[in-house]
Order: structure tokens, then C-alpha cells, then sequence
């Protein structure tokens, strides 16, 4: 999946489908992480909600992994360069030090693997985050009324950015998989969308 070819409007879509709510998403549960320093940022896209973090957390550092080159372009116009590592990868194979990370973010991203793809960029990191680290995810979340307008999503992004896969990924069962609890969770439009905050407890 490359959003090259949308990046420019992709945020003007998105207001266009569905307001600024999936920005509120997004940034739902930020006031609780605003002690995270090292944060690792999956599929971020233009850049709106790395701009928001590095504010509101003036001495933390991300990691910030897409694999559009005009999506992590317009990221660094948005956020700087200064406290951000930008880097072009396929987070399913992107190499990350091991426990480095207390914070993970993966806002409307897993929904774009398949369940076997969707595992393997949970794993990957998942052994990146510390043994206390947090995890934001806004997401779809499986609801009957949506499936028509669901599939209208999948097939935009299919002939737009190559996007293969065609349904939900169950991201609840990988993140507990590795570790993690669903601390708190937000839904709206009658629970299609959803922002969570997933925490890791501390071994032992």
C-alpha cells in the first residue's frame, strides 16, 4: 500500500467522509500518555497527529515509519525534523531496537493487513515496547450497519494505493497476545469507530 498518489488530499477526504471525527479519534487519549519520551509511530500519514504529540510532550522523541515518501514529507512539515526520526519502511519488516518504545501508536493502520500481516506488525512492535508501554490505536470496529460503506473504503483505497486486503483484522486478540490490556476505550457513530488506550503490565 503506497498513498502517494492521495497524500495531498487525503486529509480533505477525510474530512469530506467523515468530519473531523476521526481526527477526535485520534487524538482522544492523548492527555493520558503525556509522559511517554520514546514513542514509536505506525502508518502515520500526513502528520496531524505527530504535530499534536510532539506539543503536547516537549521532551519526547518519535520514530515515525510510513511507507508513502509524500506522506512522511508532508509529517516533517508538520512536525520538524528535530526530536523526530523519519523513516520510509514497511512496518511489517522495519528493524527496531528491542525495548526501546513506551509508547505505540497505530491510528487507522492495522485495519490495513489481513489478520496474517496484522500479526506480524504487532509482534514486530510489540518487541519494541517496553515492559510498561502504552499503545493508542483508533480503529473501524466491526458493526453490522457498516458493511456496505466499509467495502466502499476498501475498494477506494484498492484502486488507489494497491491496498490488498478487504476486511477488519482482529487487533483486540494480537495486542493481548503480546501482553497488553485494553485500559480505556472511547466509541462514536454508534460503534464503528473507536480510540483505545492499551497499557502492558509490568512483568512479574
Amino acid at each position: 500500500m503506497n498513498c502517494d498518489r492521495i497524500a495531498g488530499a487525503y486529509r480533505w477526504l477525510e474530512y469530506l467522509s467523515f468530519g473531523r471525527e476521526l481526527e477526535r479519534r485520534r487524538f482522544r487519549h492523548l492527555p493520558h500518555v503525556a509522559d511517554a519520551r520514546h514513542a514509536l509511530i505506525l502508518g502515520g500519514g500526513d502528520g496531524r497527529f505527530l504535530a499534536r504529540l510532539m506539543r503536547q510532550n516537549p521532551h519526547a522523541r518519535a520514530h515515525y515509519v510510513d511507507s508513502s515518501p509524500r506522506m512522511l514529507s508532508l509529517a516533517r512539515s508538520k512536525a520538524g525534523g528535530g526530536r523526530v526520526s523519519y523513516r520510509l519502511w514497511d512496518a511489517r519488516v522495519v528493524p527496531l531496537a528491542p525495548e526501546s518504545f513506551d509508547l505505540i501508536v497505530t491510528n487507522f493502520f492495522l485495519d490495513c493487513f489481513d489478520q496474517a500481516d496484522a500479526g506480524k506488525v504487532v509482534a514486530r512492535a510489540a518487541r519494541a515496547a517496553g515492559p510498561r508501554a502504552r499503545w493508542l490505536v483508533a480503529e473501524f470496529r466491526p458493526v453490522w450497519w457498516a458493511g456496505l460503506f466499509l467495502r466502499g473504503l476498501y475498494l477506494f483505497f484498492r484502486v488507489t494505493t494497491g491496498l490488498k486486503t478487504r476486511r477488519l483484522a482482529d487487533h483486540h486478540a494480537l495486542l493481548a497476545r503480546h501482553g497488553f490490556r485494553l485500559e480505556r476505550e472511547e466509541r462514536s457513530w454508534f460503534g464503528w469507530l473507536a480510540s483505545e488506550l492499551w497499557v502492558r503490565d509490568a512483568p512479574g
